[in-house]
């Protein structure tokens, strides 16, 4: 497999969007990336894919800028790129739960590590005896791919239907600990911020999400595969492209256009 896909976020606060778009789209043409990045107040998220060469030439590039210094990729191969085209957008959110309260990019929210989730996934708890509870962030058409079978799903269309349904359920979580999880982190990031705001407790996000756990723990409790929003449809749990069939394909689609031409969600 000679293209690495590469996914991260930084909530960072950005007040130079417009320029900062075009110095990063020439960059990318440049070094001939495919792929999307998001650029907002809040921060950059970005998918993209090219030989390994390119991408770490332009990781190094982008980590010039002090406010992408910490930013830290999850990777994956495969035989092409499965994006069409590069673009760079500006919107009014990196991910959007449209909670305006939230402001990630003024301090992380917990997290719990790759490893430490397995631990209390294997033990029935967590370090102080009490019961894990796992909160799936995404999609209804994800976590039909694959998902923690434990985890509470409540078959969301949108990430911003999240908020309603976490307060119509308050009593499930009392005297638990819940990690949240997403893809790649930035969803569950900011679900635990939302949380800790609407006064729970105990609450941290999969660092990395489940990318990050595939790479560390090679999935295990993890039943499917993790849908990415590309042309590879899902990959496995050695991140090897795992192609899932075209109804839920179809479904994943966002607003009529082809998967890995939407909203970029990790």
């Amino acid at each position: 497999m000679s293209i690495l896909n590469i996914s991260a976020y930084r909530f960072v606060s950005l007040d130079d969007l417009p320029a900062l778009r075009e110095r990063v789209l020439a960059q990318c043409h440049a070094l001939e990336l495919k792929g999307t990045i998001l650029l907002a107040p809040e921060g950059i998220n970005l998918f993209l894919a090219a030989p390994r060469e390119a991408i770490e030439t332009f990781m190094a590039w982008l980590r010039q800028d002090s406010r992408f210094a910490g930013l830290q990729a999850k990777e994956s191969l495969s035989d092409g790129a499965p994006f069409k085209r590069m673009r760079v957008r500006l919107k009014k959110e990196i991910i959007t739960l449209r909670q305006p309260a939230i402001r990630p990019e003024g301090g992380r929210a917990p997290a719990v590590d790759a490893a430490t989730l397995k631990r209390w996934l294997d033990q029935g708890h967590d370090d102080q005896g009490r019961h894990v509870v796992l909160l799936d962030t995404r999609n209804a058409y994800e976590t039909d791919v694959g998902m923690f079978p434990q985890a509470v799903d409540y078959r969301i269309a949108s990430f911003t239907e999240l908020p309603a349904a976490l307060a119509a359920d308050q009593a499930r979580y009392r005297d638990k600990t819940v990690v949240s999880y997403c893809t790649g982190g930035i969803r569950c990031e900011k679900a635990v911020l939302h949380m800790q705001d609407a006064g729970m407790e105990n609450v941290y996000q999969l660092e990395g999400g489940i990318l990050k756990y595939f790479e560390e723990v090679g999935g295990v409790h993890w039943r499917g595969e993790c849908f990415v929003f590309d042309e590879r449809g899902a990959v496995d749990k050695a991140l090897s492209p795992a192609p899932i069939q075209p109804p839920a394909l179809s479904s994943g689609r966002l607003e009529g256009s082809p998967v890995g031409e939407g909203e970029l969600y990790t």
